[in-house]
């Protein structure tokens, strides 16, 4: 009875969280929209009174309430599945896979819910913003899991954990770093965010044409999701410098692909930018790019050899053998 209650505990507070977590993300989007509230107005009268006009929909408190009871025991019901794989997942290793698989099918199912159920909302819901969302609350309810269950964390991972944790520092402190730099030029040129809009707008609504970009405050969503995956992005980079730095533990020569890969990680966005469209490489400037990559790159090398300071010495040291 004790185990049963802790997976049903476990999985209430997981699912809360997730809950929270996407509710705040819309709250913010539809905030900065100048809607607050809309979201799951909008759901509540799609999905469960028929509206066939999201536009037409009046933001009342018992359509909010009322969806976000049917969101929290969603996501419940959600974390409930989660927990058990969780548990199972202490006793066979293996089951981890299914939990990852799990999670990956939930980001898939519920856009594809609401495009089924509810595509009038992806009207006034841009579909970009729905993956979003899930991701965060996926990564949320996947710590708090993994937190509650260090031991079998530590035995499924590892040192990667350490590796995981270490990268996505260092991706964080990349990310910022660009950010920062961007956010500096472009209010330099007193146009604050125009480069995550740019390439929010390109990426999300098929921009290619700069001149047609708006800056107006109902815009800013745009800038909010491409934040958010410029950072998951960096994350993603972070890590796998930071497997290589684990390789490198071993043998220090590795070094060498590591700044092989910052290099390449110099070349990739402004390829990246260009596959999107070249006169988004024009209006924000390859030089831009480079120096924004620059310091990013320089941030992430210091904080990671801040953390291996025996590496280069061990490097020259294994030169010097050879």
């Amino acid at each position: 009875m004790g185990l049963e209650w802790r997976v049903v505990r476990e999985s209430i507070i997981a699912g809360v969280i997730g809950a929270a977590v996407v509710a705040v993300w819309f709250l913010v989007i539809d905030a900065v929209q100048g809607a607050p509230f809309q979201t799951p107005a909008v759901l509540w009268a799609v999905i469960f009174q028929g509206a066939r006009d999201p536009a037409a929909v009046t933001i009342a408190v018992g359509p909010i309430l009322g969806y976000t009871v049917v969101h929290g025991l969603a996501f419940i019901a959600f974390g409930l599945v989660a927990a058990a794989l969780v548990d199972g997942a202490e006793r066979e290793p293996a089951m981890l896979l299914a939990l990852l698989i799990f999670f990956a099918a939930f980001e898939v199912f519920f856009l594809a819910l609401v495009g089924f159920l509810a595509q009038p909302v992806l009207v006034v819901v841009h579909w970009w913003k729905i993956p979003i969302g899930n991701l965060l609350a996926s990564a949320s309810m996947l710590a708090y899991f993994f937190n509650r269950h260090r031991p079998l964390a530590r035995t499924l991972l590892g040192r990667w954990l350490d590796v995981i944790r270490e990268g996505a520092m260092a991706g964080v402190i990349g990310g910022a770093v660009v950010a920062v730099w961007f956010l500096f030029y472009d209010t330099l040129f007193q146009k604050p965010f125009r480069t995550p809009a740019l390439l929010g707008a390109a990426l999300f609504e098929g921009l290619r044409d700069p001149q047609f970009l708006t800056l107006r405050p109902a815009d800013l969503d745009v800038v909010l999701g491409y934040t958010v995956l410029h950072l998951v992005a960096f994350a993603v980079f972070g890590m796998i410098a930071a497997a290589l730095l684990l390789a490198a533990e071993r043998e220090p020569r590795v070094l060498l692909g590591l700044f092989i890969l910052f290099w390449c990680f110099e070349l990739f966005f402004l390829g990246f930018v260009s596959a999107l469209d070249t006169a988004l490489v024009g209006a924000l400037g390859w030089w831009n790019v480079a120096i924004a990559n620059l310091l990013a790159a320089a941030s992430m090398l210091a904080y990671f050899f801040f953390g291996h300071r025996a590496l280069g010495a061990r490097l020259f040291e294994r030169w010097s053998e050879d």
